[in-house]
């Protein structure tokens, strides 16, 4: 068979002959890299479209790229379904019991029975337990349950949080995530709002936008606080009480309100942050198969999570350098409603802007249907390959060919001949269109490695993901409850009017039975600039540290000090509660002449002490940027590598190409003289034995034994079968002429794939040991923006045990 593991290239079947009704020897290799260009798979229930795509999705992981899968169905959980050893026990847990039954098995007789299958079909297309194996460690496989438990739970408060300045900076992209947004959410609330004459619509699109420009996140809570009270005091040229009385407001405010109230929605709320970064990579760097299943909900929870996820999608995507090299994938199976060609569902708008602008940030959308009636072809004409199985009904067929017509297929389209085409194909056998090929071609896809046990249910999810939900940190939103422990009598301590203080803000919800007390700390606020030209670091880095006020003069301790995650904009000059208590404040911190010494101090210490250390790639030469985690440093090595095999590959096969053109022409004309051989030496066979049985026929019925006639045509029997013993002498000579050649074209493509395999090896970012390369800034370039008070907030209980509040 012909070999398939090979870098950046999907093994997805083998070629097809219709007429022949027959699989052919050749595979179908795709370039993972024609997938930035997107794809779509259409075909009816039962033609082998989820077979095919999740294959793909297979071979991706094997890629090591990561992929964003959304499932409506529930037949996506299947990824996680793979079998390593191809036992009976290993099928039994997921097989359907009452599949069973109708075959008049036991459990554990038709799990027998399906290893065996599943063995013996992975065996004719040359796979086994080994690639399953290989398939597991490749890649971290999830499944994500958005507004439940079952599965990973997933916080959909990230997607209310400020976008990436690159979305801010867009005026377009902003005014499109704000639009997508605003109509999720309205639609979830049961409101029907056009953008462009719903109240609703404009008011809530009118706070996002200010808010988000101003770089705010907007919590759910804070909205509706902000319904109530806009942050504007017109909308156009109408003052917002005219525009939207307070009245209609509260309405407003009070149907978000009961959304956020109502029993479940707390399951929104909860789980994994929806950062796209993080979901497509482990912490450790590893690529993850983020498979998000949607099929418990209903219609307008779906529509509002979709909507939300492509909103995030394309937030992530903004911020990642270009490539040509395929980073990552988004796939949605059975896209029907969410592209619609005349309706616009809140989905359509980032689906769209990923179709057209996602291929040059390496990102590939494959989108899967068997509803082709119900697709915007115009939109999906961005698509470089379609995969088309069996069709049901003759409209389908119709406006599927439309598509492809429109599709910038060239003006060699044969609609005829492809209606006919289409019209033969059968289970699992597809047409691949592929915009980077010479021609569309007919293959049959592989055998999937995961088990295709069919949609799964919400217990087999819980099953797969119970020990991965214990690690997921939990995002919750802070509780606005009042206090429920008695208050102890302690008021703010009086300072001086020209001592700098500052509230932190509370971030961490309070934890019943407890009141936010405030404990004093000196907060340092600071800029330290680093630049080397050499490796091209040019970095303002800001340091944050709280230190611990001392009881008598002396220094801070700023090696003690923890740093924080705090801007100076997020400082607050009143507590958070009126009925707040208050630490003991040292007599030090209310001396005005302490604090500029404490600036000094900090100044010099950041000068010591403070270094900005990066990473640095030995095999490929890059360094890590500042901020960047080793993570994500990883992720960046393995793009870099995979674009530098693509270019070396690329270089391998142009070496090789005109010596593999010249072999393969070889190969044709030593094929084509063994046949003419063959036929020679047939023809000569036969001419041998005619003359040989008209003289031995001569012998036997004629009137004498022997004439001059009668061995005349003996002696040209004699010379016929000396020339046909020549004539097989020369079809061994072309036989043996051939093999040598095709032995000397395999031996050329054996070469070709070591040396691709030595040069995967030289460089495996994953495993590469980084160095640690230092900088260290000079005394001029450390700045000092803020020595102060700051109140530090914590949760005391009735104990008087503190927990933090921040």
């Amino acid at each position: 068979m012909q070999e398939f593991e090979k870098l950046g290239v999907f093994y997805l079947g083998r070629l097809y002959d219709l007429e022949k009704k027959a699989r052919r020897d050749e595979l179908l290799l795709y370039d993972s890299k024609d997938l930035v260009t997107h794809a779509v798979c259409v075909g009816m229930t039962g033609s082998g479209k989820t077979g095919l795509c999740i294959g793909l999705l297979e071979e991706a992981a094997l890629d090591g790229i990561p992929a964003i899968i959304v499932d409506p169905k529930g037949d996506l959980p299947n990824l996680l379904l793979t079998f390593p050893e191809l036992s009976p026990a290993e099928f039994l847990p997921w097989i359907t019991e009452d599949d069973a039954r109708t075959r008049g098995l036991s459990a554990e007789e038709y799990a027998r029975e399906q290893a065996e299958l599943w063995k013996k079909g992975l065996a004719e297309w040359g796979q086994d337990g080994a690639r399953i194996r290989r398939l597991r460690e490749a890649a971290d496989f999830a499944i994500y349950t958005p507004g439940s438990t079952v599965g990973l739970p997933v916080s959909i408060i990230a997607s209310f949080a400020a976008p990436p300045q690159e979305i801010v900076d867009d005026s377009e992209l902003l005014r499109e995530r704000v639009n997508t947004t605003v109509t999720s959410l309205l639609n979830l609330m049961g409101i029907e709002a056009d953008p462009l004459q719903s109240r609703e619509h404009i008011l809530l699109s009118n706070i996002l936008d200010r808010a988000w420009r101003q770089r705010q996140d907007m919590e759910l809570a804070a909205l509706i606080q902000a319904i109530q009270s806009p942050p504007m005091r017109k909308i156009g040229v109408f003052d917002v009480e005219s525009f939207f009385p307070t009245k209609e407001r509260f309405a407003l405010a009070m149907r978000l309100n009961n959304l956020l109230a109502a029993p479940g929605f707390e399951t929104w709320l909860e789980g994994e942050a929806l950062d796209i970064g993080r979901i497509l990579y482990t912490p450790e760097g590893k690529p993850r198969m983020a498979i998000f299943s949607i099929a418990h909900l209903n219609d307008a929870e779906r529509m509002f999570f979709v909507s939300l996820l492509l909103s995030q999608l394309l937030g992530w995507m903004r911020t990642q350098s270009g490539t040509s090299t395929l980073r990552a994938l988004f796939y949605m199976d059975e896209i029907f409603g969410y592209f619609p060609p005349v309706a616009n569902p809140p989905a359509k708008a980032p689906l769209m802007t990923l179709l057209k602008q996602a291929r040059a940030f390496g990102l590939g959308i494959v989108l899967a249907t068997q509803n082709p009636v119900d697709l915007d072809y115009k939109g999906l004409a961005n698509a470089g390959t379609w995969f088309i199985g069996r069709l049901q009904t003759d409209r389908d067929k119709q406006r599927l060919l439309d598509g492809l017509e429109g599709a910038n297929l060239g003006s060699a389209f044969d609609r005829k001949r492809m209606e006919q085409t289409l019209a033969s194909l059968g289970k699992r056998i597809f047409l691949m269109n592929n915009v980077h090929e010479k021609e569309p071609v007919i293959f049959e896809t592989r055998w999937a490695m995961s088990y295709l046990r069919g949609p799964m249910t919400r217990t087999q999810i819980k099953q797969l993901m119970e020990e991965r939900k214990k690690a997921v940190p939990v995002v919750q939103e802070v509780s606005g409850r009042a206090l429920t422990a008695r208050r102890q009598a302690a008021t703010r301590p009086a300072l001086p009017p020209d001592i700098p203080g500052y509230f932190l803000p509370v971030r961490r919800g309070q934890p019943g039975g407890t009141l936010l007390r405030y404990e004093p700390r000196l907060l340092g606020l600071a800029k330290v600039y680093y630049l080397d030209r050499k490796l091209e670091i040019d970095s303002e880095q800001t340091a944050a540290l709280l230190a611990t006020m001392p009881e008598r003069p002396a220094l801070i301790d700023w090696d003690g000090a923890e740093p924080v995650a705090i801007a100076e904009a997020e400082l607050q000059r009143a507590a958070a509660d009126e009925q707040a208590v208050f630490g003991e404040l040292p007599a030090e911190a209310t001396k005005r002449a302490n604090y500029p010494e404490w600036q000094k101090d900090l100044q010099e210490w950041l000068f010591r002490k403070h270094t900005l250390q990066l990473l640095r790639s030995p095999s490929l030469g890059l360094v890590s940027k500042p901020g960047e985690t080793a993570r994500d440093f990883r992720i960046r090595l393995q793009l870099a590598a995979h674009e530098q095999r693509d270019e070396m590959v690329e270089r391998l096969r142009q070496k090789y190409a005109a010596r593999m053109t010249s072999l393969q022409e070889r190969v044709r004309r030593a094929e084509w003289a063994l046949q003419r051989e063959v036929e020679q030496a047939k023809q000569q066979k036969m001419q041998t034995a005619l003359s040989l049985g008209t003289t031995l026929l001569g012998a036997f019925v004629g009137r004498k034994a022997i004439s001059h006639s009668t061995l005349g045509r003996a002696t040209t029997a004699a010379r016929g079968a000396s020339r046909a013993m020549k004539e097989e002498q020369d079809v061994r000579r072309a036989q043996e002429n051939l093999e040598q050649v095709r032995q000397q074209l395999a031996e050329l493509e054996q070469q070709l794939a070591r040396e691709i395999e030595e040069m995967q090896a030289r460089t495996d970012p994953m495993n590469e040991r980084l160095e640690t390369v230092v900088l260290r800034p000079r005394k001029t370039d450390v700045n000092v923006s803020l020595i102060a008070l700051a109140w530090v907030p914590h949760w005391q209980d009735q104990a008087g045990q503190l927990s933090p509040a921040w």
